[in-house]
């Protein structure tokens, strides 16, 4: 039997939260059983990360799991937390387990390095997404939301009533985002499209669910992926290659759009001097596409399945809407009741659900020893939900970020974009993205959820629902 897990109480635990009141508690996946065989938890966790974890994490501040073949630590305590994401970063470097799935798509990514790789990468890509940029790049934010606004008033007028699958919505808006916002080109084009489908396809085949990620590996061992998923992810590197060389063409000619593609291209590493080559940022945009399409439109279909159940707020957020010129990027600002939903939606169903560190060397948490090696577990899933720390954890609240408990946990445990050196670096960017497509859309349409259709929430590369989340938009 694998022992999943112990969990650990202590007397000097954070206090719990008070008592809340009832509120809508959308779907959350069951828990598994507290033992389980190793095999049975493989089998679990390859149909859902969420649903092959124990209750009991949701309680606990740290938990540890035991295999034969590795020692992995679930953390929840907020001051622990913020030891490996904030304080001691560097003792704690990415885990290359999760990495191993994901290679043959993201390469040597910003998402998957550690140590001076990573700091010169980030030091080439941060500057793309500082505040000043996000006001230059809204006008193309804006656009693909108007277009998102207008395929489902299309698609509503050709059948009024029929139920729409959100997710593949939210998916073709973010995507038409990250193209507009990157290359200056909208999703409808030839390339944009092939790169939409494509990753479509490459999410459906699990990689992150990667045998290296459970049985440690020499780097000499070949490392085997589907067949499916090794084509899917060669021509996505092969159509982005593409994108960067005609983009390079462009920069050296003088005739370059002034996008985040050419930001990034003409940024040199203050320290070096050097610019990405072709290979590095081919690898740069496939995380681009992954963390600023998917997460986007993961957390976007759930904030409109979550407002589908609160009339209410739906409401509200389309009379906020309707006060402001949203083509105007200090009025996307002022969407305080959009962004609190859309920041709720983060919290119960945040993109990525868990994020794996390593110790680099002995660590004492809560009394016990970490030893060198040990895999960190930090589960935005868990941690948003804890029961200690949040009054009504499973509930929707948007409110809840006006009180002195949501303002508390807030600070202490809300990490959707992670936190500390390794923060999304497309935070800002997402905050702005996702409450703007949000009010637009509700600013046209009530949103309804279809009866017998509940969305199954499952965890692969992100959170999403098993079998989509549907909806019916009534024209306002």
């Amino acid at each position: 039997m694998v022992d999943l897990p112990q969990s650990d109480d202590h007397p000097n635990s954070p206090p719990a939260a008070p008592a809340a009141g009832p509120a809508i508690i959308p779907p959350k996946p069951a828990a598994r059983a507290a033992r389980v065989s190793l095999w049975r938890y493989l089998r679990l966790f390859r149909a859902d990360l969420l649903s092959a974890q124990p209750a009991k994490l949701y309680r606990a501040w740290m938990a540890e799991f035991r295999t034969p073949f590795f020692r992995s630590f679930l953390v929840n305590q907020p001051d622990l937390v913020r030891t490996v994401l904030k304080d001691r970063p560097e003792v704690f470097p990415k885990s290359n387990r999760i990495g191993e799935g994901l290679r043959p798509l993201l390469g040597n990514s910003v998402f998957l390095t550690n140590g001076e790789v990573w700091k010169r990468q980030r030091r080439i890509i941060d500057p793309a997404f500082e505040g000043g940029r996000l006001r230059q790049i809204y006008p193309a934010i804006h656009a693909a939301a108007k277009a998102a606004v207008t395929r489902l008033s299309d698609q509503v007028h050709q059948i009024p009533d029929a139920p729409i699958e959100i997710e593949a919505e939210t998916s073709h808006a973010a995507a038409d985002v990250i193209f507009r916002t990157l290359f200056s080109i909208p999703i409808e084009h030839h390339m944009a499209q092939e790169v939409f489908h494509r990753f479509r396809a490459y999410q459906q085949a699990q990689p992150i669910l990667n045998l290296a990620a459970f049985v440690p590996l020499p780097r000499w061992v070949p490392r085997f992926h589907r067949p499916a998923t090794r084509r899917n992810a060669a021509r996505i590197r092969g159509l982005i290659r593409d994108l960067t060389q005609q983009r390079m063409e462009a920069i050296a000619s003088g005739h370059a759009p002034d996008d985040l593609a050419t930001k990034i291209m003409t940024t040199q590493d203050p320290e070096t001097g050097e610019l990405f080559t072709t290979d590095e940022m081919v690898d740069q945009v496939a995380i681009f596409f992954l963390a600023g399409h998917e997460t986007s439109a993961s957390a976007l279909a759930w904030a409109l399945y979550l407002v589908a159940l609160a009339p209410e707020w739906q409401d509200e957020i389309a009379k906020e809407a309707a006060g402001l010129s949203l083509d105007q990027f200090a009025e996307a600002g002022r969407l305080r009741i959009s962004r609190d939903v859309f920041r709720e939606a983060l919290r119960l169903y945040p993109p990525v659900p868990m994020m794996v560190r390593e110790a680099s060397c002995p660590q004492q948490f809560r009394g016990r020893t970490l030893p060198q090696g040990a895999q960190v577990v930090l589960s935005p899933w868990h941690l948003h939900r804890h029961e200690r720390l949040w009054e009504n954890p499973d509930g929707f609240d948007p409110g809840r970020w006006q009180t002195e408990n949501g303002k508390t946990c807030q600070r202490e445990a809300y990490i959707p974009f992670s936190a500390g050196p390794r923060v999304c670096t497309g935070a800002g960017f997402a905050m702005i993205e996702g409450p703007l497509i949000l009010s637009m859309i509700l600013q046209r349409f009530r949103v309804e959820p279809v009866a017998g259709q509940e969305p199954i929430p499952v965890a692969h590369l992100t959170v999403r629902s098993q079998n989509g989340i549907w909806l019916r938009l009534i024209p306002r």
